[in-house]
């Protein structure tokens, strides 16, 4: 922890800020509350700057997360983690009919809510990823605002897990 409370405001965002996909306004926001006694104090640090967020913010943070076995993972344009988690669910690896149950989710879930379905694919099977899409298409927008919030705080935690 000692090298990483030393780490200046533009490295410690280099080094945390892609554990929140494309928003690494989240690890800038965090910097501030060092120092960090341990990796659990860290990931509080970054989980609150995400939770103290205006809901703007919150949103487009949602909105910088692929769709699942999407255009991005198609087009070959998904961030390495991303890549990596998606394929650990076997998002990579799809039947056709699989691949039309994913777009129908995901068509159905942006239709809805007007971001995509997040979730911590590292918990799931593609099966009971598309259970869970078509159980959350139930929830209201401000349940579902929450429950993605949570799924990018898990993303976020397996995330530093790893780089750590």
């Amino acid at each position: 922890m000692e090298s990483i409370n030393q780490l200046g405001r533009e490295q410690f965002v280099e080094r945390f800020g892609p554990l929140f996909e494309h928003s690494p306004w989240i690890a800038e926001d965090a910097w501030a509350d060092r120092p960090f006694a341990d990796a659990d104090e860290l990931f509080e640090a970054l989980r609150a700057a995400m939770y103290s967020a205006p809901r703007d913010r919150q949103l487009a943070l949602i909105r910088a997360h692929p769709d699942l076995a999407g255009k991005a993972a198609i087009e070959g344009s998904l961030t390495r983690s991303s890549e990596r988690e998606q394929a650990s669910a076997g998002l990579d690896r799809l039947t056709p009919d699989e691949y039309e149950a994913f777009t129908r989710a995901n068509a159905a879930y942006r239709d809805r809510f007007g971001f995509p379905f997040v979730v911590c694919v590292r918990e799931h099977t593609k099966e009971s990823i598309l259970r869970v899409a078509v159980e959350r298409l139930e929830h209201t927008r401000d349940e579902e605002v929450r429950v993605a919030l949570e799924e990018i705080a898990k993303i976020a935690r397996l995330r530093l897990e790893e780089l750590l």
